[in-house]
C-alpha cells in the first residue's frame, strides 16, 4: 500500500494534475463542512500528498479556498444549466423563454438544497462583482449562474414578456429573492421545510418575481 501511494504522488507530479486533485479534494471536504472545511493540510492529505506540495499551487489557504468556490459555482451553474435541459418541448417561443428563466430559479434552489456545503462554498467570495463572471465558475455553456440568470431575462426581453425598461439590473433583483429563499431552506428557520414544501415555495417565489418584474 505505501509503494502504491507513494507511485500515485509522482505520478500526480509527472502529469501536471496536482492543482486539480487539490481542487477536487477542497470540493469534497466542502461538501462535507462547508468552506471553514478547506483548508490546505486536509486538502493535501485528501490528495495524497505531502501539506507543502500544496504551495506550488496556492499561496495560502485563502487562494485555494477561492479556486473551490470557483469550481462550486461552476457546479451551480450546470445544475441550473441541466434544469433548462430538461425542460419539455413548450408550445411557442415566449413559453419556453419562460420556462427557461423558471429553470433558473429552480436549478438554483434545486442545489442549495441538495449541496448545501457547495452551495455555502461557491458564495464565500470576496466582496466585489468580479467572480460573478469569471470563466472558472461557468458551466458548460460558458456561463456562470449570473450570467444564466442575464440571458434567461434577455430571452423574456426578446420575447416580449418583460418591458425593454425595466430589463436594467432585474437580475440583481431576481438573483436576492431566490438566494434569500435558498439561505433560509438550509441555514435558517425554513430549514424544517418538508422537500414538497421547500419546491412549493420556490416556485411562490419565481412565480412573485415574474409579477414583479
Amino acid at each position: 500500500m505505501a509503494a502504491e501511494s507513494g507511485r500515485a504522488k509522482r505520478t500526480t507530479y509527472r502529469h501536471g494534475d496536482l492543482r486539480n486533485a487539490l481542487v477536487e479534494a477542497g470540493l469534497e471536504l466542502a461538501r462535507e463542512g462547508g468552506p471553514e472545511a478547506v483548508v490546505l493540510r486536509a486538502a493535501t492529505r485528501q490528495a495524497g500528498v505531502v501539506p507543502n506540495a500544496a504551495y506550488r499551487h496556492f499561496a495560502d489557504r485563502g487562494a485555494l479556498l477561492h479556486a473551490v468556490s470557483q469550481a462550486a459555482m461552476a457546479r451551480l451553474a450546470r445544475t441550473m444549466e441541466a434544469e433548462q435541459a430538461a425542460l419539455p418541448p413548450a408550445p411557442d417561443a415566449a413559453a419556453a423563454a419562460r420556462a427557461r428563466f423558471r429553470a433558473v430559479g429552480t436549478g438554483y434552489l434545486r442545489f442549495a438544497q441538495e449541496e448545501p456545503g457547495l452551495f455555502r462554498t461557491a458564495f464565500h467570495v470576496p466582496g466585489d462583482m468580479t467572480y460573478a463572471a469569471d470563466d472558472t465558475a461557468a458551466g458548460g455553456s460558458g456561463r456562470t449562474p449570473f450570467e444564466l440568470l442575464g440571458a434567461a431575462l434577455d430571452d423574456l426581453v426578446e420575447n416580449g414578456l418583460l418591458p425593454e425598461d425595466r430589463r436594467p439590473g432585474a437580475e440583481f433583483l431576481a438573483w436576492s429573492a431566490v438566494h434569500g429563499l435558498a439561505a433560509l431552506l438550509i441555514d435558517g428557520p425554513l430549514r424544517g421545510l418538508l422537500p414538497s414544501q421547500a419546491h412549493d415555495a420556490g416556485q411562490h417565489i419565481i412565480d412573485m418575481i415574474e409579477r414583479g418584474i
